[in-house]
């Protein structure tokens, strides 16, 4: 991403620093300030009179620092304190008195103890964002527990479709659902900055697990099949080996002639294999072809040849290959530093000062000083009670697709920003047609529901881009909107003049939002990719999976690199309005985003030369941690201990006294033994009977629910992560606390709006797009200054 503060088209830094409070022990929040700080903000981090126990969190460095802390935690200010004392209270309270933004993972029970409640809070500083990121929402009990990734997945359904589907379900490697929450918290923030008066961000890490996994909830509601867990070595896509590492074998099925052509074998060229469905059902008769053809040569050579046919193959990147990649070394993506701790943000190799230290010297640094007055405003509200929407009056222009482009414009269209999608007739979004996996050929719809969830609340126009015509109604349309998103190949865009040096000379104060494979610039900016192949490039694969095996991916049912661009994407947008920024251009390359989620993993090869491999569902600083097969057909539980006390808790109720006493350290070196005496115990019981015993014991866990079993739990229908009206469709990541987003509208026909569009009118907010005559009110002009 180029910094918003040097962005291409003059683009200026009009936007203020944002004073920003950080209380939190969970990586999720700690991202989230991470954010903040990177963009030039003044995070202050509040950690016990000891430390955040995070900061001795192996793997550590010679120094005895934590790679995940330096990571989390560069570019922003520490000062010591114990909300439970009065003191520290007392200290807290002047931070959050001059603050715009406090987030906090702090759990209802100690809230409540120490007066942070999102009520108290807001009583208090009336004009302060919250963002509370928990495991289960800010009230919910279960929230005390510390927000732990693996038992969100779980929770949240989405482990349940990663890994093998005779194998236990695997967790994403590194903290993935930390990070996409991360994500959902700054779009949550800026949202919040756009409305008069303060609110409360509510972030559930589980919602945010089933929202990255809302596919698996239309399939099923769709067909009534439970969507299961589809790993590398089967389905129409698959891993194969090369010489020296893995190769994704990604293609279309209109792709099969470019496939023959690249693998060159006879055995590929049997006319029985036109057809995908045929091809599927005979992949005995030409995958040894494929596998023969691939282990003699190297992946980086396939993965070349490939993309030069237009195939979005991706190969297996491990940080290793990473570090060397000609296109992060040309776009200075990672970068040794000249001895200075550094690690990438989403593109750019930001320049890590040390991490805050606990020797007192930022306590003087951060002195409060008011950046705007403290006396409360009231919120404006409309007739039905809502609250006046973040993102009224802001009028997008929409050429995203499928869904990283697509999904961003939902989630700006959710808060009450005027969407409008771009389409070409002769070539519209290939969602609109995309199969439903599972619904067979008599199920074909006029409208795939997969382009409802990432489409619906837009407004839909047709243009032909390649006429001087569409262009020229581009060009009116730009004139008077207030940003732009697109996520095609790179190149497009000028060959249809419709690039950002083009557009900001039509509208000088466009946000422009590019999301392309591998960015702008570069050796492989032209490359094509779909998400399984961004899993593999990024290298999240390589640390994902079983131990020791193949690198996994998130799988094609999932595509998790194209989820978390389009909540990053969502929140670039609103931070750039809520900034001022203006005529910026937001160049985000989607595989440098999800390496970025892998920055504390990164240094440590940086530092050290270690290459990280699969390990499973284990991490640092917990023990056990893993999932663990219960009585029935693929039914397990998640198990994740931080504590000594919680590891005795286990050991009791599970019988294995002789494990009660024993540090964390022989926990994890005997962890065999422990998965061992653990399965033993959860094999003999039911799923809920496991939850039932570990949560009444005080041992950490989450089932590993399925689609079928996450649409039955009303904790998802009650914080509307899925709506159901007039069909099922993915609902909403996160929750403000004054406004509440309205049922959206249908996802528009192909140029459904033609004719109130290029008339200069738009049907009003909340009406239906299938009412015959919309109530018309005028195309709002951008705001000057980004006013509501």
């Amino acid at each position: 991403m180029n910094r918003p503060d040097a962005a291409a088209g003059g683009a200026t830094r009009t936007g203020r620093v944002l004073r920003v409070v950080e209380l939190a022990e969970g990586v999720a929040a700690q991202v989230c300030g991470r954010l903040l700080a990177g963009l030039g903000h003044t995070v202050t981090k509040c950690e016990p009179p000891g430390g955040d126990p995070l900061r001795t969190r192996e793997p550590v460095d010679a120094g005895g620092l934590s790679y995940t802390f330096a990571a989390l935690n560069a570019d922003k200010r520490s000062v010591r304190l114990d909300p439970s004392t009065p003191e520290g209270r007392d200290r807290l309270t002047e931070l959050l008195a001059a603050a715009d933004v406090l987030i906090t993972d702090v759990g209802p029970r100690r809230s409540a103890e120490t007066g942070l409640t999102p009520a108290g809070l807001r009583a208090a500083h009336p004009r302060l964002v919250v963002v509370a990121i928990t495991p289960y929402g800010a009230g919910d009990p279960r929230s005390d527990a510390y927000g732990d990734s693996l038992l969100a997945e779980c929770y949240g359904g989405l482990a349940a479709m990663v890994g093998e589907p005779d194998r236990r379900p695997l967790s994403l490697g590194g903290e993935q659902v930390a990070h996409a929450a991360a994500f959902v918290a700054f779009y949550g923030a800026m949202l919040a900055l756009r409305r008069p008066g303060g609110d409360v961000v509510d972030v559930a890490l589980c919602d945010v697990a089933a929202y990255i996994d809302w596919k698996s909830d239309i399939v099923y509601t769709e067909t009534g099949q439970i969507p299961v867990r589809t790993g590398t070595s089967i389905g129409r896509w698959r891993t194969v080996e090369a010489a020296d590492g893995w190769i994704g074998f990604i293609f279309q099925p209109e792709q099969w002639d470019s496939v023959v052509k690249l693998v060159g074998d006879p055995a590929l060229e049997d006319p029985r294999l036109r057809g995908d469905k045929a091809r599927f059902e005979l992949v005995d008769s030409w995958w040894p072809a494929v596998e023969r053809w691939a282990a003699q040569r190297t992946k980086r050579e396939i993965y070349h040849a490939a993309q030069r046919l237009g195939l979005p193959f991706g190969y297996g990147a491990d940080l290793a290959d990473l570090a060397a990649d000609p296109q992060y070394q040309a776009r200075s993506f990672i970068s040794d530093g000249d001895g200075a701790t550094l690690a990438p943000l989403v593109g750019l190799p930001w320049r890590f000062g040390p991490p805050p230290s606990l020797t007192g010297d930022d306590d003087e640094a951060a002195e409060p000083t008011p950046l705007r007055p403290v006396p409360p405003q009231p919120v404006p509200h409309t007739a039905d009670g809502r609250g006046r929407a973040p993102l009224e009056g802001f009028v997008v222009l929409d050429l995203g697709t499928i869904t990283a482009g697509a999904a961003t414009g939902r989630l700006l269209a959710d808060y009450g920003a005027t969407v409008i999608k771009i389409e070409a007739r002769e070539r519209p979004d290939a969602f609109r047609v995309w199969p439903v996996p599972g619904a067979g050929d008599a199920e074909v719809m006029e409208e795939s529901p997969l382009f409802e969830s990432n489409n619906a609340g837009k407004l839909g126009v047709t243009l032909d881009l390649k006429t001087e015509a569409g262009r020229a109604e581009m060009r009116r349309l730009v004139a008077r909107s207030d940003a732009l998103i697109e996520n095609f190949t790179v190149g497009v865009t000028r060959r249809l003049g419709i690039d950002f040096p083009t557009l900001i000379e039509v509208n000088p104060r466009l946000i422009y939002l590019s999301l392309s494979s591998q960015g702008q610039s570069g050796p492989e900016s032209g490359t094509r990719s779909y998400g399984s192949s961004l899993d593999l490039l990024s290298g999240l694969a390589s640390v994902t999976g079983y131990a020791g095996e193949r690198p996994m991916w998130s799988s094609a049912d999932i595509n998790y690199p194209d989820q978390i661009v389009s909540l990053f994407g969502a929140g670039l947008i609103a931070y750039c309005a809520v900034q001022d920024l203006r005529g910026t251009y937001l160049d985000v390359s989607q595989r440098e985003l999800v390496s970025w989620t892998l920055a504390d993993r990164i240094i440590e090869h940086l530092d050290t030369g270690t290459v990280p491999e699969p390990s499973g569902n284990r991490r640092p600083g917990s023990t056990p941690h893993d999932v663990y097969r219960c009585d029935g057909d693929d039914q397990w539980i998640a198990i994740a201990c931080r504590t000594d006390a919680e590891r005795a808790a286990l050991a009791a109720l599970i019988g294995a006294d002789r494990m009660a006493g024993e540090p964390a350290r022989w926990w994890e070196e005997n962890h065999r033994e422990v998965d061992a005496a653990i399965s033993a115990w959860t094999r003999r019981r039911r799923k809920d009977a496991c939850v039932r015993e570990l949560t009444r014991a005080g041992v950490p866990s989450a089932p590993v629910q399925s689609a079928r079993e996450r649409a039955e739990d009303p904790h998802f229908r009650r914080r509307r992560v899925f709506l159901d009206e007039p069909r099922r469709q993915k609902g909403f990541p996160l929750r403000l606390f004054g406004y509440e987003p309205p049922q959206p509208r249908p996802a528009p026909s192909l140029g459904q709006h033609d004719t109130e569009i290029r008339n200069g009118l738009l049907p009003g907010p909340g009406d239906a797009g299938d009412v015959p005559a919309p109530r018309p009110a005028e195309l709002p002009s951008p705001r000057p200054g980004g006013s509501l």
